[in-house]
């Protein structure tokens, strides 16, 4: 009776120096990892159902029409429809609380623990693949699909509601506009923060990815941390202890549509979002290290 092959930590230099001419930062270069994640259908789904939504909104817009009882105040949502802009920050708004984390969660949380339910994992390893660079490569690749998803829907959003709507000066919600070509600074801004945002998912998608074989586990997991922080931050009972929790800054990139720019609480947000991912990566490196590879 067979047993299972495992793969366990050895130093990256005896594979040196067991292989001449072997070079550990010429494995799994970026571009085949690239490729490989971009003819995954998950990918092409979820990149489809970005570019998706915004259509979805202009036809809600066009068959809900104007909304006779707002109030008193103006909100984002009441603007949609001012300009191709406006309906660019629409489109963001909506999305950003929860629509963004999926892709974030998914190509994060499914890169390495795919590879583990597919049982390809320890053959990469033995390729042989650092483990370092692997992770490495698979983490770039994620967060940059990642950032490429933030990108996606507000572009495909601001060519739609510019045809739909004209192009013009971002209308503010507090009053008074931004002129078109200061608009897309802005949001430029947002998605730059919103992206940032989720890198305490991108992190606990990227270390789940690497305790479990089931990428469902990871991805799921991912989106439930997330929510349950959102849950938390809504408990007001907390106090300033909500200060540090990521979610409590998700939407700080509002300050980009102020009259004036307010850059406070996004520099908060991200100092604190970069230091939960960061230490989220380490874990996941540290652990995946000293791991041994059965799938």
């Amino acid at each position: 009776m067979s047993t299972p092959t495992t793969s366990r930590p050895v130093p990256e230099t005896a594979s040196a120096e067991s292989a001449p001419g072997y070079r550990p930062g010429r494995t799994l270069p970026l571009r085949v990892e690239a490729l490989r994640q971009w003819k995954r259908r998950r990918t092409l789904i979820m990149g489809g159902i970005l570019v998706a939504l915004p259509f979805v909104l202009i036809i809600a817009f066009a068959i809900g029409g104007e909304d006779g009882d707002r109030g008193s105040r103006i909100t984002l949502m009441d603007t949609a429809t001012a300009s191709g802009a406006n309906f660019a920050a629409t489109c963001l708004f909506v999305s950003a609380g929860f629509l963004l984390v999926i892709p974030v969660a998914l190509f994060c949380g499914d890169t390495v623990a795919s590879e583990a339910s597919w049982s390809s994992l320890r053959y990469l390893l033995a390729a042989p693949v650092p483990r370092s660079r692997l992770l490495a490569s698979k983490l770039t690749v994620a967060l940059a699909y990642s950032a490429a998803a933030m990108v996606l829907l507000p572009l495909v959003a601001l060519a739609a509601g510019t045809v739909a709507y004209g192009w013009g000066p971002l209308q503010l919600p507090t009053g008074g506009s931004v002129p078109a070509g200061d608009a897309l600074l802005r949001i430029g801004v947002a998605v730059a923060f919103v992206f940032a945002s989720q890198l305490v998912t991108a992190g606990l998608a990227f270390w789940l990815s690497t305790r479990t074989d089931a990428p469902l586990g990871a991805v799921g997991g991912a989106v439930g941390l997330t929510i349950v922080g959102n849950v938390l931050d809504a408990v007001t009972a907390l106090g300033d202890w909500r200060e540090y929790l990521p979610a409590h800054w998700q939407f700080a990139w509002i300050d980009a549509l102020q009259p004036q720019l307010e850059w406070g609480g996004m520099v908060k947000g991200t100092a604190i979002s970069l230091t939960y991912a960061l230490i989220l990566f380490a874990l996941a490196f540290r652990g995946f290290a000293r791991k041994d590879i059965v799938s």
